[in-house]
């Protein structure tokens, strides 16, 4: 099964967020997709349903298929603490994310492209594994011969987001792991609870 690569406002009107960032067809077409748009009639949907929808929006905000999810979810199961904050804070430690938070790439998928082709290093060694879980403590760099790559030096100079979890250098062009953020800091609107329920059936 391939990694989703579709028109990706199309999969943000189905969850009416703009799960991909800032959307301008979204903002005009905020409706699920189809001929009929709104004035197609659409019945109330089983908890089953919510249940499955949350899982797929996670999937889709983070670029995860159903394999790694679903091992993240057992990871987080078997941790102590609730399992729905303990499955988004190892989703958030994923190291394609990292980057995306650390303003090294405009969206996860971007961040994804630059880890696959050995522009990222992780603890000074080059890391392709976009998947790789980072623990706190971590530290993230752009490979010395990346640094003046255009959709990074771009990325960077339009950052304007900061994590308390993480901690960047823009001297160094190094960004800092430090600890897994809480649920509360997470800015993603995605029901975690639901999605551990569905696991749990």
């Amino acid at each position: 099964m391939a990694r989703y690569t579709g028109p990706q406002t199309k999969i943000a009107r189905k969850f009416r967020e703009p799960i991909f960032g800032p959307d301008k067809y979204l903002d005009k077409k905020n409706y699920p997709p189809g001929q009929h748009g709104l004035a197609k009639k659409r019945g109330k949907m089983s908890q089953y349903g919510e249940q499955l929808q949350e899982k797929q929006k996670a999937k889709y905000t983070y670029g995860m298929l159903e394999r790694q999810f679903k091992k993240l979810f057992l990871k987080a199961a078997s941790k102590k603490g609730v399992t729905g904050d303990n499955l988004m804070k190892f989703i958030e430690s994923r190291l394609d994310n990292v980057v995306f938070r650390l303003g090294i790439a405009p969206t996860r998928a971007a961040a994804r492209q630059l880890v696959s082709h050995r522009h990222i290093t992780v603890n000074g060694k080059i890391n392709n594994i976009p998947s790789t879980l980072l623990v706190p403590g971590d530290v993230v760099a752009i490979r010395e011969r990346s640094k003046s790559l255009e959709v990074i030096t771009n990325s960077l100079h339009g950052k304007g987001h900061n994590f308390s979890w993480l901690e960047w250098d823009g001297a160094l062009m190094t960004g800092k792991f430090m600890n897994y953020p809480e649920r509360s800091e997470i800015p993603e609107n995605i029901n975690e609870q639901a999605i551990v329920e569905l696991y749990s059936k």
